[in-house]
């Protein structure tokens, strides 16, 4: 059983996650051949405060 955690900034729509997991979820199937069913996905969102790169926090990056 294929466990997938995406970690990602918030602001995806709903729909943007349905397609995301929908493509995930094809793709494992074609190339680890498992059922469908199988697929575990977490999605994890974070706020932009909560994420920083270069020393800054990804909000007041410009």
């Amino acid at each position: 059983m294929p466990i997938v955690q995406i970690e990602m900034l918030s602001g995806r729509t709903l729909e943007q996650k349905r397609e995301m997991v929908k493509e995930v979820t094809e793709t494992l199937v074609k190339t680890i051949k498992c059922r469908p069913e199988a697929v575990k996905i977490i999605i994890r969102e974070m706020e932009k405060q909560n994420y920083a790169e270069n020393g800054k926090l990804y909000m007041e990056l410009p």
